[in-house]
């Protein structure tokens, strides 16, 4: 919106041509949101309490939850206004993947708002049931595979492509992509849903790793630079860290309220919509097993829960005492603490190493 507004200017005032800078408008991007949510959280936690839209805590967990109980949740709600208000803002709206990631993310906000919902209003502890769930979630991931896959132009763009190597790459097809961008956004979506059970412990890791595939992000739409980085060219995708700056800066004033002790809780309408943003951004810019390094703690948080139910179904024994991987180590005796800032210091190591894979191939 605003670019627009300044490339109009700019025919008077060449000042304004600035703003044509998908830096600078990244940079922009994430002061909007830090700032709106900044202003908006407080109001937002002040009615969330008034309305009694407080989180349930399971009897069967960690004793140092139940204090926890009618905390203020849905407060994913803040980050995704945010996020939205300010890709308004500064994106180029004529850009299709700006779109489509708004539209993922929005999709799966709305099916953990539904869950939410039930789960504080109605006083419904199943909230949406895990088919409908899933059915939604399939439906939204189904809609934006495709409408990626049948708007390519080059067939670099339909690549799985393995990092640390210059020129290992191989082509899925229309259907092996659509199949693939399922996956990953379907995937990434319920791994930091299943990661988002301690303060802070979901959202600074999906700032750290939303920030680098912003930078992927301006790699792959950036002709020059994807060229001498052995990157497919991908016309668009630069806009991308846009939206990627937007969502660091909401992130961050989230993490402000949600840091511990919280103010306020993510919920599913927050982590399923962060994580599939981070599923269709990583797909865009054909940087799947990039995002599978990255978000090492968000795959080992859903491995531990499904070798958890695997192992109980099969012998009977489980080989956590809890599952996801973080109560486990609040049961051994870690501080919740010590188990969001190790595991945020892991997230940072494994986006060092991510990011390192932009030049060594």
């Amino acid at each position: 919106m605003l670019l627009l507004l300044s490339q109009w200017l700019a025919q008077d005032i060449r000042a304004f041509n600035v703003i044509n800078y998908i830096t600078l408008r990244a940079v922009l991007a994430t002061l909007t949101s830090l700032v709106f949510a900044f202003l908006v959280g407080p109001i937002m936690i002040r009615k969330l309490t008034a309305y009694k839209i407080g989180q349930s805590v399971r009897d069967d967990g960690p004793k140092t939850h139940l204090a926890k109980a009618g905390t203020p949740t849905m407060g994913g709600a803040l980050i995704l206004i945010s996020i939205v208000v300010s890709t308004l803002l500064w994106a180029d709206l004529s850009n299709r993947f700006v779109w489509v990631v708004l539209a993922v993310t929005l999709g799966f906000g709305l099916v953990g708002w539904v869950d939410d919902y039930r789960k504080v209003v109605y006083r419904n502890p199943k909230g949406l049931s895990a088919r409908a769930k899933f059915l939604w979630q399939s439906m939204i991931g189904l809609g934006a595979a495709g409408v990626l896959a049948f708007s390519t132009d080059l067939p670099a763009q339909t690549e799985f492509i393995v990092p640390f190597f210059k020129h290992v790459a191989y082509p899925l097809g229309v259907w092996g992509f659509i199949l693939m961008t399922y996956l990953v956004i379907v995937g990434s979506s319920n791994a930091v849903n299943l990661t988002d059970g301690l303060d802070g412990l979901a959202i600074l890791p999906t700032v750290m790793v939303g920030s680098a595939l912003g930078v992927f992000a301006y790699v792959a739409g950036h002709a020059v630079f994807s060229r001498y980085l052995g990157f497919p060219h991908i016309p668009g995708a630069s806009e991308l860290t846009v939206l990627c700056g937007a969502l660091a800066g909401a992130g961050l004033a989230f993490l402000w309220f949600n840091a511990y002790p919280a103010e306020v809780f993510m919920g599913d309408v927050g982590a399923l919509a962060l994580g599939a943003a981070l599923g269709t951004i990583a797909v865009i810019c054909r940087q799947e097993i990039v995002l599978f390094i990255m978000g090492g703690v968000f795959v080992m948080e859903t491995m531990s829960v499904m070798l958890q139910v695997a192992s109980f179904k099969l012998t009977g024994k489980r080989i956590f005492r809890m599952a996801p991987l973080h109560h486990h180590y609040e049961l051994k005796g870690w501080k919740e603490n010590q188990v969001v800032v190790r595991f945020w210091i892991i997230t940072m190591m494994l986006v060092l190493v991510g990011l390192s894979t932009l030049k060594l191939r």
